[in-house]
């Protein structure tokens, strides 16, 4: 059973575009929405263990430039 997540990201003033499209090429994204509010995009992530969010958090999201901070919420199973 796949584990969902959805990431906060609150994104540099006028960076918002370049992240959207940094996170768009990342593997186990299966959404992507720009939104207004406290913050700028959230992301759906899907993955087969809970140990592969922190790796795709670290490694691929919070490295893009322009990106201030992230928010994780790990959906709980049906």
């Amino acid at each position: 059973m796949a584990i969902k997540a959805y990431v906060l990201v609150v994104t540099d003033p006028g960076k918002t575009r370049h992240v959207h499209e940094a996170i768009n090429g990342i593997p186990h994204v299966v959404e992507l929405h720009e939104v207004m509010g406290p913050y700028d995009i959230v992301v759906e992530i899907e993955v087969d263990s809970l140990q592969d969010i922190p790796t795709i958090l670290g490694e691929r999201i919070r490295t893009i430039d322009g990106i201030q901070s992230t928010t994780s919420l790990v959906t709980l199973p049906d």
